[in-house]
């Protein structure tokens, strides 16, 4: 996500970042570098020409040039005008004093519409405890109104759809209804989307808003198609006026071009972004957080709010009590490997860590050898997992074969498993491991 952005705006900033002086031409300089940064992020150029007229005439100040630290305070500043630039906080759904919300979803064909409504019905029910229901909208799509279907049915919500037959009005009219009668607290509105912006979809939509007064209606981009993706929102914001925007395929935009530059050209803020094609890969945007990822700043409270999805505070409480007794296994050990895989692709975690940004650039993670990890555990009978000197060379042949390994693989696993039960220990009587045990040299 934004790697190419993150490594142009790092480098831009890297000179200044360790000065212990500024002069004006230094930042002149900087200035360049990170106008062209963006510029091959595919962000608008009125976009880029504002942002860095504001950075440059905040860093030539005062604030700057005094400064104890200017160099640090020029990233500062970057770092506030980027959070800025994607909407300052962030914001979330408004939901009405008497159920049920009503979202209408809106966009192109491709755009990801479809799935973007399951992934923000199972967001609202897992985030917000909400009872969701979903109205399939889109009649002229092939297959629309199945996927939505399924995809629903995945999410844990209810899905209302009558065909393809009726006039998408009626069909949103009608699930309106049932969502009242059964109590529903949301109902998201999957409407048609189209190939391009065109009049037939804006009096469509216009027709279903005026049907179902939406609360919320929210438009979905592509954030892959860069300008592309900012010019639809602007389309929209023109003819058909929307209250936010959920970017999709946000993991696989490697620019940042409309994440960047949507909320400066329509106004609209950026509500939420699907980071991945698994329905729990969805979150609430915040512009404060992001900008500190393109910098390579880290990102602690996403981190944080994803582990707590993930790790019961009362398994945690057993777990602890587990190294302090040195009783931990390899199952306690799978199951933090399972619940850590939950949070999402470890490279993608290890990078909201401060710092680790840069120390990965170049390197890749695979989070295959997890899975190979995984398949060598599972391999082990009951017993071997709780008492691993179980582990005998024919043994260790039989789990080699069992997890489509090899002996070095096993043996490697198990010396690590070792050094981190002896550092367990260490840690658990008050004593701190030696740099050597925590690299394993």
């Amino acid at each position: 996500m934004f790697d190419t952005l993150s490594d142009r705006l790092q480098a831009a900033l890297s000179d200044v970042r360790s000065r212990g002086t500024l002069s004006e031409d230094d930042v002149a300089k900087a200035m360049r570098a990170i106008r062209l940064a963006l510029l091959e992020a595919d962000v608008n150029f009125q976009v880029v020409k504002r942002f860095t007229a504001q950075v440059k005439e905040r860093a030539q100040g005062a604030e700057v040039l005094g400064a104890l630290n200017p160099g640090q305070q020029v990233v500062k500043l970057v770092d506030e005008e980027l959070t800025t630039l994607m909407g300052g906080a962030g914001r979330d759904l408004v939901f009405a004093s008497r159920p049920p919300t009503v979202v209408l979803m809106a966009g192109l064909q491709g755009s990801g519409k479809t799935t973007a409504c399951a992934k923000l019905a199972r967001h609202l029910r897992e985030e917000h405890g909400k009872n969701v229901a979903l109205a399939a909208c889109d009649v002229y799509r092939p297959a629309a109104v199945d996927q939505l279907v399924r995809v629903g049915a995945q999410a844990g919500a209810t899905v209302y759809e009558q065909g393809t037959d009726r006039d998408p009005v009626d069909i949103a009219e009608w699930a309106l209804g049932r969502a009242r009668s059964e109590g529903r607290d949301v109902l998201i509105v999957d409407t048609s989307g189209r190939l391009h912006v065109d009049e037939a979809l804006m009096a469509e939509l216009a027709r279903i808003k005026k049907g179902t007064k939406p609360h919320n209606v929210l438009l979905v981009v592509d954030a892959m198609t860069g300008q592309d993706a900012v010019g639809v929102a602007q389309a929209f914001a023109q003819t058909a006026d929307f209250d936010g925007v959920i970017l999709s395929k946000l993991d696989g935009d490697a620019r940042g071009g409309a994440a960047l530059s949507v909320k400066a050209v329509t106004g609209k803020p950026i509500l939420y972004a699907s980071t991945g094609e698994k329905l729990d890969a969805f979150e609430r945007f915040h512009p404060d957080r992001m900008a500190q990822r393109i910098l390579g700043m880290g990102d602690v409270l996403t981190l944080v709010e994803k582990a707590e999805r993930q790790f019961d505070e009362g398994r945690a409480e057993e777990l602890e009590r587990k190294i302090r007794r040195q009783e931990f296994t390899f199952d306690d050990f799978l199951e933090q490997l399972k619940q850590l895989r939950g949070m999402g692709p470890l490279g993608s975690l290890l990078k909201m860590i401060p710092g680790m940004g840069q120390q990965l650039n170049g390197i890749d993670i695979d989070d295959r050898e997890l899975d190979r990890v995984q398949a060598i555990i599972t391999s082990m009978t009951p017993e071997e997992r709780a008492n691993p000197s179980l582990l005998n060379g024919s043994r260790r042949r039989r789990v080699a074969r069992g997890s489509g390994t090899n002996v070095q693989a096993v043996n490697q696993l198990v010396k690590q498993f070792g050094q981190m039960q002896k550092m367990m220990r260490q840690l658990s009587s008050g004593r701190m491991p030696s740099l050597g045990q925590l690299t394993g040299r």
